[in-house]
């Protein structure tokens, strides 16, 4: 994963927007310059004249439109993954089918994270809060202002789990009946990574909250069951949570679970956001925690902001498993930095070693042995 730039006081973010409409090379523009943290050093109107002008224009970050003429978006992402790897690339996307599929290809090929475009709905102004509102966050997630609490970040990029001290677990653990996934920036290539880990007899539900719009999460299970041996897919209203099933909350429902007649049901809901989120982790974690109680595994994988810190504050209190991606190998670490540095993380793993943890917590690896 690539490190985060710390910026000198007084140093911008320097941004290169490309996209065929001048009307949204514009908007982009007008947005970004009203904030003092960044500069737009450049406009391209397709991905050759781009390529031209990022060595001249020395950008940190690409805004990059898919659909352009001459060089369209996936190539010249490819090109720019290849010629130029240090520089961040959001994607822009569309609500759309095509826009799902194009921006989650886009992400397995190297692109940092994506925003969709704003609906042609609704006045200039509108617009402009939206974009705001979307873009300035994820274009700064990449880097540290110098002096800022973010600089003092820990790293915890070891290779091997790292335990948190005795003192901080819980003397009694009840074995995990299912495992709650939370992630966001960098998620579709995370769980590319971890889902195919999971053997065809394991033995609990999976239940992931990925932040995705609809249609999104539609598709993204779907390039996760073709990749899997457990199966994929977005999860219905009212279905069973039942073993072997990695379930994905699909865009814009909370997706959580409750006891019924027959068994631990689904329920997705439209109820308002979490942490600016729907779906949210932390509702998903505050419905396992009730639930479950502590029959809970647990893990935080990359992403920005802090959802899914109150659900594990109110997990790991009764007595869940808490796993959490280390900074090294996450693409953002705000959501697991979060979790780790609130004391709540009882292991901090490299991406690859969160499922071999997670089958060695429910006896399938072979080592299931208390270590806490």
């Amino acid at each position: 994963m690539k490190a985060k730039k710390i910026l000198q006081p007084g140093e911008r973010i320097r941004v290169l927007v490309i996209d065929d409409s001048v009307v949204i090379r514009r908007l982009v523009t007008h947005a970004l310059e009203q904030d003092p943290a960044l500069e737009v050093v450049g406009v391209a109107a397709n991905g050759a004249i781009a390529l031209r002008r990022i060595p001249v224009v020395n950008p940190d970050v690409l805004t990059l439109d898919v659909e352009m003429p001459e060089m369209d978006g996936l190539e010249t992402l490819r090109r720019v993954r290849k010629e130029f790897p240090h520089v961040r690339v959001i994607m822009f996307s569309t609500l759309t089918e095509r826009g799902a599929a194009v921006t989650l290809e886009a992400l397995t090929l190297g692109a940092d994270d994506y925003v969709t475009k704003a609906s042609n709905a609704g006045s200039l102004e509108e617009s402009m809060a939206s974009l705001r509102k979307e873009l300035i966050p994820k274009l700064k997630q990449f880097f540290i202002f110098s002096g800022s609490v973010a600089s003092a970040t820990v790293s915890q990029g070891a290779q091997t789990v790292r335990y948190l001290g005795p003192n901080q677990v819980p003397r009694q653990r009840t074995p995990p009946q299912v495992v709650g996934i939370g992630v966001s920036t960098g998620g579709p290539t995370a769980l590319s990574v971890i889902v195919p880990q999971f053997p065809e007899n394991f033995p609990l539900p999976v239940l992931v909250v990925q932040h995705m719009p609809a249609i999104f999460t539609q598709f993204l299970a779907e390039r996760l069951q073709a990749l899997a041996r457990l199966k994929v897919r977005e999860a219905v209203d009212g279905e069973e949570a039942q073993p072997g099933k990695i379930l994905i909350a699909p865009g814009n429902y909370h997706m959580k679970v409750v006891n019924g007649e027959k068994g631990v049901r689904i329920r997705l809901d439209q109820s308002p956001h979490v942490n600016s989120c729907r779906p949210s982790v932390d509702a998903l974690f505050y419905s396992l925690a009730e639930v479950y109680g502590g029959s809970v595994i647990s893990v935080i994988l990359t992403g920005m902001g802090q959802d899914g810190l109150r659900g594990v504050e109110k997990l790991k209190a009764q007595g869940a498993y808490v796993l959490a991606q280390d900074e090294g190998s996450s693409v953002v670490w705000g959501m697991p930095g979060a979790v780790v540095n609130a004391g709540l993380a009882d292991g901090v793993l490299p991406l690859e070693k969160v499922v071999p943890e997670v089958l060695r917590l429910v006896g399938q690896h072979g080592q299931n042995k208390e270590v806490f």
